[in-house]
């Protein structure tokens, strides 16, 4: 099994995404993150859930978290306006995590060992050619889990 029999399509935005929008993508489709990527279509970072999670809870409540019970839901609701209009470049963290990159013809046990070291849930599969070097596609931590217990 080689990567880029494991790679599948996977969302992504850019660094000028709307915020909102890629906080919408994750909802929406359950992801623990999504893939950022340049200009170019090449993997730059992946920008986690949580991070967006972050950026909604305002910097006074996490430094004193009883002031969240304080906070009625109608408030709450306007925590989501902090996102809107903000491109995706400005929401990364500052310790950007850089996507893990894999060559198409890796081993599933080389995916796997790339993904233990970056502890990374992705891992993006680029085709490295300099005259073509495009993204294939992802390979997820729970996708490389069910094809190696489909194995045994």
């Amino acid at each position: 099994m080689r990567a880029r029999d494991l790679a599948v399509e996977y969302p992504s935005v850019s660094l000028d995404s709307d915020t909102l929008d890629a906080a919408r993508l994750l909802a929406d489709r359950h992801l623990p993150g999504v893939l950022v990527l340049k200009e170019d279509g090449t993997p730059h970072a992946i920008l986690p859930a949580s991070r967006l999670v972050k950026l909604l809870v305002p910097d006074y409540v996490i430094e004193d978290p009883t002031l969240a019970a304080v906070v009625d839901e109608r408030h709450a609701d306007r925590l989501c306006r902090a996102l809107s209009g903000r491109p995706v470049r400005d929401a990364l963290p500052k310790e950007r995590q850089i996507p893990p990159v894999c060559d198409p013809d890796d081993t599933a046990l080389e995916v796997a060992a790339l993904m233990a070291r970056e502890r990374s849930p992705l891992v993006a599969v680029v085709n490295k050619d300099k005259a073509d070097a495009r993204l294939l596609g992802v390979i997820t931590a729970a996708h490389l889990l069910e094809r190696l217990l489909g194995v045994t």
